[in-house]
């Protein structure tokens, strides 16, 4: 006897809500295995890097996909202008407000992700029109930076007992990457599917659930704990202790993420002089965001292995090596592989700087800390995206030179690393 379509009806029903809680529970415990702390953290990570990338799939067709490509570029000039805003205008700010409120970083979290879907909210009926989307655009990264900054100086607060944490910013790298790729998943097929029917509305139906994702990043971060008291001054005086190693790391990271900027934007636009489309871009971001979440899991294992100083040199050793390789047959796929590679060292690089500030810095001086790293970061990407960006570069030529940059920090931190430290004197006893 065959089913009828009822019952072949609710076998499908029931397949799926089986499947739909096996995967349910799958991702809890993957949130939760270092503990509730951890996973009130995770959550409004994951759901904040939804929103990021939903928005960054709405903007894309602004950007890039012009008819003019002198438009296209002068677009990416004033978003890279708008990008690097934020750092001159909050970072001195947000140092001085973590440096006296502690506690203000974990206030600013949930506050920072209600303030994101409200923009994001505006933009949907500001797409089109450009004097209200940049200014936008401007307070959405201003939160966002606020966002990422609050998160990394929490993460140990968040830990329960002894942990890596090079191994669990791996793990919280991993959930952005997932939720991350999900949402460029549902962003991408909105913009393709819908933008038969209008030009943007795909679009806008991508922001609007960015709104949605900020809204439960907002909430959830209502579970994140505070941080404790301020430490005492004694504590702070170690900082001074490890501040060379901090800084020798903080500057090779920043030379990452300088040749990455430069990589990104010298692919992106030979896609776009090869008249790319919004797949192709999706297939880029797709491989660097891949590259970046197999960094993460490399990452959590070399901790086991390896101080934080020689992960950072490996680093940009594959970025130089990848931009050597890739010079020498440039396409779609090789470029697709210098985006992974990119993206590796990237994670790599960055997981384990946050690990050794982390380490190195008391929880009072960790907001102010992860404040200077993030806008040397910030800086060291607009300025070497700016390069392409401003300059027509031919990509074999391009690809030459990010690999001798990165060759040349790799050897400059080498060196920084090697150099004794100068005695210090014994002070005499009072």
């Amino acid at each position: 006897m065959e089913p009828t379509p009822s019952n072949k009806t609710s076998r499908a029903r029931r397949v799926t809500g089986q499947t739909t809680r096996a995967v349910t529970r799958r991702v809890d415990a993957f949130l939760s295995a270092r503990g509730p702390r951890f996973r009130a953290l995770a959550l409004t990570h994951a759901f904040n890097a939804a929103g990021d990338t939903l928005v960054a799939v709405a903007l894309a067709d602004v950007l890039f996909l012009t008819p003019d490509p002198s438009e296209a570029r002068s677009n990416v000039v004033l978003y890279l202008a708008v990008t690097l805003a934020p750092f001159a205008v909050i970072g001195p700010f947000l140092g001085a407000l973590f440096s006296r409120f502690p506690v203000a970083y974990r206030r600013g979290l949930g506050a920072a992700s209600a303030v994101r879907a409200v923009v994001a909210a505006l933009m949907v009926v500001n797409l089109d029109n450009d004097i209200l989307l940049f200014p936008l655009a401007f307070v959405m990264l201003v939160f966002s930076r606020a966002h990422g900054i609050s998160r990394n100086a929490l993460l140990p607060v968040a830990l329960e007992g002894a942990h890596e944490l090079v191994a669990a910013n791996a793990r919280m790298a991993k959930i952005g990457v997932f939720s991350g790729s999900v949402a460029a998943v549902i962003g991408g097929g909105l913009a393709t599917g819908l933008g038969a029917i209008s030009e943007d509305v795909g679009s806008r139906a991508a922001l609007l659930i960015s709104v949605l994702a900020f809204a439960v990043s907002a909430i959830a971060a209502q579970g994140v704990p505070f941080p404790p008291k301020p430490e005492t001054q004694g504590v702070r005086r170690g900082l001074l202790r490890v501040a060379r190693s901090v800084r020798l790391a903080q500057l090779a990271t920043a030379g990452v993420r300088f040749v990455n900027g430069f990589l990104l934007f010298l692919l992106a636009f030979a896609f776009r002089d090869e008249q790319a489309g919004l797949l192709d871009f999706g297939f880029l971001l797709g491989a660097a965001g891949l590259g970046y979440f197999l960094g993460a899991i490399i990452a959590a294992w070399l901790e086991r292995i390896l101080r934080e100083e020689p992960m950072v040199v490996a680093a940009l050793a594959i970025e130089a090596a990848a931009a050597f390789i890739a010079a020498q047959a440039f396409g779609l796929l090789a470029g697709a592989a210098l985006a992974a590679a990119a993206g590796f060292a990237w994670g790599v690089a960055k997981l384990a700087f946050d690990g050794l500030l982390q380490r190195s810095v008391s929880h009072d001086d960790r907001g102010r800390a992860f404040v200077r790293a993030e806008t040397l970061f910030q800086l060291a990407w607009v300025f070497g995206a700016l390069i392409p960006t401003a300059i027509t570069i031919p990509s074999g030529g391009g690809l030459a030179a990010a690999g001798v940059l990165a060759l040349g920090a790799q050897t400059l931190y080498v060196a920084g690393l090697i150099r004794p430290r100068p005695a210090i004197e014994p002070r005499p006893s009072p």
